[in-house]
């Protein structure tokens, strides 16, 4: 069996590819760029951009299974420059697989696709999208995600998973980020809200990938659903944030500020970034400060139930293992 994995160089992509490889399955990665990481397991890599109907088209030919893992994240920036890859993309996607007879697409999606502001405590798949975003990357990644569930038909199967704040070894985007912030002396809790929040170590996130494939095909049981990945086990928003800083050697989060003046800060810096026209991330924004003062936890069992998917690392050992990892030279 052959597989696309678009964004294969990612964070998550790769977790996927190496799950594929030790099953025996032929990856091709398709990304904008070239990753040595990939190029060491000997795995075909196509450059291209998700915009590009062609460049996807090419990248899917001779494939069986999709799995669709590429996006733009982020809080910040213009519309435009997250519909191309989001939307648009998916778009090429969904039509390259039908062009080419695939008829398996594993879709990765986000909870942030449901999230309106307020608490999110053991929500399930039936919680229905916002009225309004606040943010470009969870409105964009939502209308991908109702092109994907559409998309499923007799022809072709697809199904979604929104993996919930992704963590551990070969992290390049949120561990990165939190512990240099930690460093220098940039991070304070908001608020004194104890809000539990879900999250799921990499390797589980890429077996429920890999699970979501094995048992999706045209009216399976699983086509055209959406599912809900994390860890189970949710754990206070803060105690998480430091058990992260404690594996990756960084400083602790000790001071706090209080939420509205957080929310008055980000208000400052939403404005600072738009009069002077800055295409940089705020260091803080309204849509973030929302996210670190509510629950964040869902009820997985569906996924247990439908994909067989069980977190095989717990949180402690998700950690040992992220923090041998950082130690190697």
């Amino acid at each position: 069996m052959k597989a696309l994995v678009t964004g294969g160089g990612g964070f998550l992509g790769q977790a996927i590819v190496r799950g594929l490889l030790k099953r025996g399955t032929v990856v091709r990665s398709f990304s904008r760029g070239a990753h040595d990481a990939l190029h060491a397991l000997g795995v075909e890599q196509l450059r291209g951009d998700l915009a590009d109907p062609a460049a996807v088209s090419s990248a899917v030919q001779g494939c069986e299974v999709v799995f669709h893992v590429a996006a733009k994240p982020g809080i910040w920036g213009d519309y435009a420059d997250y519909h191309r890859p989001n939307v648009t993309g998916t778009q090429n996607v969904i039509a390259a697989c039908r062009g080419h007879g695939v008829r398996r697409l594993v879709y990765t999606s986000s909870p942030s696709v449901v999230f309106d502001g307020r608490d999110m405590e053991g929500v399930d798949e039936s919680a229905p999208y916002p009225a309004r975003f606040e943010a470009h990357y969870p409105k964009t990644k939502a209308l991908a995600e109702q092109l994907v569930c559409a998309a499923n038909d007799a022809q072709l199967a697809t199904v979604s998973l929104r993996p919930h704040l992704i963590w551990g070894p070969g992290d390049n985007h949120l561990l990165p980020r939190l512990a240099a912030r930690a460093r220098a002396g940039q991070l304070a809790r908001i608020g004194s809200r104890r809000n539990l929040v879900d999250t799921v170590y990499v390797g589980n996130a890429a077996d429920a990938h890999l699970l979501a494939a094995e048992r999706l095909s045209p009216g399976s049981p699983i086509a055209g659903k959406v599912y809900f990945i994390s860890q189970g086990e949710p754990v206070p928003m803060w105690e998480m944030v430091n058990r992260l800083l404690h594996a990756a050697g960084a400083p602790p989060v000790t001071r706090a500020i209080p939420a509205w003046l957080a929310m008055a800060l980000a208000w400052g810096f939403e404005t600072a970034h738009r009069l002077t026209n800055n295409p940089r991330e705020p260091r803080l924004t309204r849509f973030l400060v929302r996210e670190l003062l509510t629950a964040h936890w869902f009820d997985i069992s569906a996924a247990r139930r439908d994909l067989g998917f069980s977190p095989a690392i717990s949180i402690a050992e998700g950690l040992e293992l992220l923090r041998m990892d950082l130690k190697k030279p």
